[in-house]
């Protein structure tokens, strides 16, 4: 068994992982990254970058090249009902970061590899099997073939993450009661830039543009909706879903051949009730899941390794910046959660009350210019403006809004 040391192992290269080996790399450290997987994986998760983000990606090199190899800017989020809707227009925000930019999930990750600093060293096909401990304190990460001892391990290693039961964190994950359906429409030129996510009969169907002159179609199912279906079932369900979307029609063909080919994702979320542990940070799905409806959840792990690395840069002390790194980032995680929740609430919710309300919500939300550059400019990233009793109360229409025609006092 070998043993080497570094100023810090990233166990894990998704997005959380590649970001924070970015963010440690840009202050001098010599980073190790290790990856179970030998090839990077091609999923359907993760494909919209928000403002925020973009900014962070920005400094890092990393936006560049995505747009460089293709990578699709949007212009609107758009939360659509039978009775109206809520159009964010990103092009209100600040100049440089009025837009969102889509990539393949893979894409992503391939600019982070490749954009590293050079004080970053990434290795696929590398397990690792246990964390290294001096006394009380995490000091490293048992590999299957050694170990690579630390004064920093960052866990980026997934939902299911190993190294947070190492640390004694548990997270308890909460399954929504739905699932999500992916398909990838080809062929599918001059789609308008933006996201737009329909709330049906039978829930969400969300889509945007890809590289490449395609689409990328979420459809929420019940979890066994799919289970033993033969082909009269799935042309069936297509049928239903061009009656529900109309405006897809006219890629019916490519519809029909996307959902023979589709992948089903389970949905859940969860918020560990702690993201740091001496010697260890939680990034990214480690320490935090949403609903992907949001488009939150991979741009929230790179806001995890920037406040880490912001941590770092002020203190020597790394289990003192780690404590800062909690006491800062935990209450943000937090609160995008809930707004994550309560947005795919909103959408996805099929009883007869959350229908009710959050189509109501939707509505209100949408005719209030307030309330509307509020939710987009938290969805952005660019800064937290929570919800206040007033703003709910307005939301479902049950007080008037005097300020409804203006944007918010701070924007």
């Amino acid at each position: 068994m070998s043993a080497e040391n570094a100023d810090a192992v990233v166990c894990g290269a998704g997005v959380g992982g590649l970001a924070a080996a970015h963010a440690l790399g840009a202050l001098g450290l010599r980073v190790v990254v290790v990856e179970k997987r030998a090839t990077v994986p091609r999923i359907p998760k993760g494909e919209v970058l928000q403002p925020g983000a973009l900014k962070i990606l920005r400094a890092w090199g990393v936006s560049e090249v995505l747009e460089e190899r293709g990578a699709v800017r949007l212009s609107r989020l758009v939360a659509a009902e039978a009775r109206g809707r809520m159009a964010l227009d990103y092009s209100q925000l600040p100049d440089g970061s009025n837009w969102l930019l889509s990539a393949d999930h893979e894409s992503i990750l391939e600019a982070l590899a490749d954009t590293l600093p050079d004080t970053v060293e990434l290795r696929r096909g590398v397990s690792v099997s246990d964390v290294v401990r001096d006394g009380d304190r995490i000091a490293g990460a048992a590999l299957n073939d050694g170990e690579i001892r630390a004064p920093l391990v960052v866990a980026a290693d997934g939902i299911s993450s190993r190294l947070r039961k190492a640390a004694g964190i548990e997270a308890r994950r909460q399954d929504y009661p739905h699932r999500l359906v992916a398909l990838d429409l080809a062929d599918v030129p001059d789609a308008a830039p933006e996201v737009v996510a329909h709330t049906t009969a039978r829930g969400l169907r969300m889509r945007y543009p890809l590289p490449g002159s395609r689409i990328r179609l979420y459809a929420q199912i019940q979890p066994d909706e799919f289970r033993g279906i033969d082909d009269v079932g799935l042309r069936g369900w297509t049928d239903s879903l061009l009656t529900e979307l109309p405006e897809l029609a006219e890629f019916e063909e490519q519809l029909r051949t996307a959902v023979e080919h589709r992948q089903t994702l389970p949905v859940s979320h969860f918020t560990a009730p702690a993201i740091a542990a001496p010697g260890m940070a939680l990034v990214g799905e480690s320490a935090h899941s949403v609903h992907p409806m949001a488009a939150q959840g991979m741009n929230s792990a790179i806001y995890d390794a920037h406040a880490l690395s912001t941590g770092l840069a002020k203190r020597s002390d790394v289990d003192g910046a780690l404590r800062d790194y909690q006491d800062r980032r935990l209450p943000e995680i937090e609160q995008i959660g809930t707004i994550s929740h309560n947005a795919s609430r909103m959408l996805t919710d099929l009883s007869w009350a959350g229908r009710a309300i959050g189509r109501r919500a939707l509505r209100n939300t949408g005719a209030n210019r307030r309330l509307s550059y509020q939710v987009m400019h938290n969805l952005a990233g660019l800064g937290l403006h929570p919800m206040t009793p007033f703003d709910r109360l307005c939301q479902l229409g049950l007080v008037p809004d005097p300020r409804s025609r203006r944007r918010p006092r701070w924007a």
